[in-house]
């Protein structure tokens, strides 16, 4: 590093990554090739911690971690997302796919990695069940059709209706023109 140079957040969780994912191929014998490894960090990502993804053309996978994880987690509970990726990781450099399914969850398990990662962002809606009987609620991050269109979708409990809320604002809606007006009185507050 020369004078002018600084090293940054993106640098930082990048190093911190490498030497866990060292140190754990060493501790628990894990046969992944980790100078084939590509390592990166999202600025973007609100919902998940870590991603691997597997170029299938060069058989290189890469290891996509969250900035904005690495920031709401302890170091412990980003290290278990590191461990979680490296699973996946392996599993594409071993049998050329990857899933969470038992082959998954018997190597996490060796690793102390957990198959799911705790969400570190707040959801934009919630969806409510409008049955008196039933207390079905789902969170969503994204605007997705049954956000925006709730109408032609049915409660995952009982198969009622549902409304869909704006979680900062507090706005409900029960079909598609509900939405779009909520959003156009919103504005900037959406």
């Amino acid at each position: 590093m020369t004078d002018g140079e600084r090293l940054t957040i993106d640098d930082e969780i990048l190093a911190r990554a490498r030497i866990h994912a060292r140190g754990v191929s060493r501790e628990y014998d894990l046969e992944v090739d980790l100078g084939a490894l590509e390592w990166s960090v999202s600025a973007r990502a609100k919902r998940r911690a870590g991603a691997c993804r597997w170029n299938t053309r060069h058989e290189v996978a890469t290891i996509v971690l969250t900035r904005l994880a690495y920031e709401r987690y302890e170091w412990e509970e980003f290290a278990a997302v590191v461990r979680h990726e490296l699973v996946h990781a392996w599993e594409f450099q071993q049998f050329g796919e990857s899933g969470h399914g038992s082959r998954f969850r018997e190597k996490a398990a060796t690793l102390d990695a957990p198959r799911h990662c705790r969400s570190f962002a707040e959801p934009r809606y919630v969806l409510r069940c409008l049955e008196t009987d039933c207390e079905w609620t789902a969170t969503r991050h994204r605007a997705s059709k049954p956000v925006t269109a709730p109408g032609r979708y049915r409660c995952g409990c009982c198969g009622g209706s549902y409304e869909v809320e704006h979680a900062d604002s507090g706005r409900a809606w029960t079909s598609s023109s509900g939405y779009g007006g909520a959003k156009s009185a919103l504005g900037e507050e959406w």
